[in-house]
């Protein structure tokens, strides 16, 4: 089948002409050469439901690790050519797809990413970004040094929330923000909110692998072990060889709108407190704050992050039947206070002469068509900078926040040197922030 890029390329020589798409001259839908082919790997859980709304585009191959959770994605694409091994997928079928779409765990999100980039492929990757801070450096370097179109799979940063918030801080609503709150229920097993456990379970137990999982493949960059079904398919997130814990799922939601609306950079240093850790997983809770150095345009300024249930106070001028919801980030300014939902929710300002007072800015961002759509229209256009949460942006977010990560787990305040990828108070997170893999399953070209 000849696609919309071979066709331009073919009659670029012999013509000039413009070429209408199909829905423009109202013949209906677009026809497949102006859709996106695109493979999805990890594609029983999350991944699933990002190919749902990519399911007006091309999708010609799926890819996991458990058929047997797929099963449901696998019948809704029925045509797409089915694989278990990314490495297999990008030999064999590269050919037929432009884009990969990758919502395994977090260990394998650099791998496969940074495969499919040198293979030529735009990549949506789900959040975190990586599992580490060097595969953070590396994939926004590939990304950049072959012009793909790149997105983190946080679908907060499209939303309304996220631009009223640094339209409103820019149009001084809270005035100079002295600091920020951000926080998340996650972990927890406890009442109604059942999430996966922190500490994790141990894994001492030797079980057979069913049938439907190739173990190996999930594995993958991770040192080997047995498998255990108290790491697939969920609870992986709370083990060290496999998952960022709460950091990694929701701080790349609920922190976003601050280094969005203040254009943070990279921490100098962080500190973590926190409950005891499991042998191979992270804590119950943790309070972890980072501390960022004073810019031309605002002085030294310090996020604290919580979870597992930790909350932060609330500020006098807040009002007291005001109750805030279980994810959200907080900013106090020395003019008032904003506090917003978690995914980047919408702002309210208190107190509540502050909200009688400030006059609404007007929409100076563009907004998002969404998160996943601009992605779609940023690879057919290839414009990396219109997929908002491309590596660019999501590269330097996901390193400062997995310096906190390093906090946690060291026990210990870690301090940031960015220009060399190293914390200068702690050897020992070398190997943290570097990390060693398995044969087959590594990063380097």
């Amino acid at each position: 089948m000849t696609t919309r890029r071979r066709f331009l390329k073919l009659t670029a020589t012999t013509a000039a002409f413009t070429i209408l798409p199909r829905h423009v001259l109202g013949l209906g839908e677009a026809p497949p050469s102006e859709k996106l082919n695109i493979a999805g790997v990890g594609i029983g859980g999350q991944g699933g439901g990002v190919l749902n709304d990519l399911a007006d585009q091309n999708i010609v191959a799926l890819c996991d690790i458990d058929w047997q959770k797929a099963a449901g994605t696998f019948n809704k694409f029925p045509k797409a050519e089915k694989f278990k091994d990314y490495r297999v997928l990008l030999d064999k079928a590269a050919k037929s797809f432009d884009a990969v779409m990758v919502a395994t765990p977090d260990h394998m999100h650099a791998p496969i990413s940074l495969a499919a980039l040198r293979a030529g492929k735009h990549v949506y990757v789900e959040k975190p970004m990586a599992h580490s801070i060097e595969e953070a450096r590396l994939m926004t370097k590939v990304a950049k040094d072959t012009g793909l179109v790149t997105q983190m799979g946080n679908n907060g940063h499209a939303g309304e929330g996220l631009r009223q918030i640094r339209e409103w801080i820019t149009a001084d609503a809270i005035g100079a923000v002295k600091e920020i709150h951000c926080w998340s229920d996650r972990p927890g097993v406890t009442g109604a909110k059942q999430w996966w456990p922190q500490p994790a379970k141990p894994l001492t137990e030797t079980v057979p692998v069913p049938p439907h999982i190739d173990w190996n493949l999930f594995i993958g960059a991770a040192p080997t072990r047995p498998y255990n079904p108290n790491i697939h398919p969920f609870a992986w997130r709370g083990y060290f060889d496999f998952g960022t814990g709460a950091l990694g799922d929701m701080a790349v939601h609920n922190m976003d709108p601050a280094f969005y609306a203040l254009d943070l950079e990279a921490p100098i240093a962080a500190d973590a407190q926190t409950s005891p850790l499991g042998p191979d997983s992270y804590p119950a809770w943790q309070i972890l704050t980072y501390h960022f150095a004073a810019k031309p345009n605002r002085p030294a300024l310090k996020i604290t992050w919580y979870d597992g249930g930790k909350l932060p106070q609330t500020p006098p001028d807040v009002e007291n039947e005001f109750k805030i919801s279980d994810n959200g980030i907080m900013f106090v300014g020395d003019k008032g206070t904003m506090v917003c939902g978690g995914w980047s929710g919408a702002p309210r300002l208190f107190p509540a002469s502050r909200r009688r007072d400030f006059q609404l800015p007007p929409k100076s961002i563009p907004r998002s068509p969404g998160h996943r759509q601009e992605w779609v229209q940023a690879c057919k256009d290839r414009k990396p900078q219109d997929a908002k949460a491309g590596f660019y942006y999501s590269g330097p977010f996901t390193e400062a926040l997995l310096v906190g990560n390093l906090a946690s787990r060291l026990q210990k305040r870690i301090e940031w040197d960015a220009a060399n990828i190293k914390a200068a108070n702690a050897p020992e997170a070398d190997a943290l922030i570097r990390k060693t893999y398995r044969p087959g399953f590594g990063i380097s070209a």
